[in-house]
């Protein structure tokens, strides 16, 4: 069953022009450890970590809170696997959240897809709810 849907669209050249202006404070208030060293390594900075603002933002939503209700930036987190499939990873009141709307006898399972096309970066986020094993549906 699904949980949640979001989804959020970022202008690369708004995050850009943040990045000009706080540098550092920016990345380090917004993103984790392991999104800056992706980000880093890439020739377009400015559009990898707006991909992941977007899926930021896209995953507040589909948990019903935005990110008004006390979660945090650095919450939500988005890695790849080697295949490049981006899995986004919750921790805090994030996970805190997660769990609360899980139903009993349930798993939940966060997708998450990116897409850029400058100026543009788009995210949505679909939280799933899927039985346990030996569980009914």
């Amino acid at each position: 069953m699904i949980l949640g849907i979001g989804t959020d669209l970022a202008n690369i050249d708004r995050i850009q022009g943040t990045l000009d202006r706080f540098g550092d404070r920016f990345r380090d208030r917004v993103f984790t450890e392991t999104e800056k060293a992706k980000a880093a390594r890439r020739k377009d900075e400015a559009g990898t970590l707006a991909k992941r603002w977007a899926a930021k933002e896209a995953c507040s939503k589909a948990l019903g809170t935005g990110l008004a209700m006390g979660i945090s930036w650095r919450d939500m987190s988005v890695s790849n696997l080697r295949t490049g499939r981006p899995v986004m990873h919750l921790t805090g009141w994030a996970a805190d959240k997660l769990a609360q709307m899980t139903p009993a006898g349930h798993e939940a399972i966060v997708h998450v897809t990116l897409t850029d096309d400058h100026p543009w970066a788009q995210a949505f986020v679909v939280i799933e709810a899927r039985p346990l094993s030996g569980s009914p549906a």
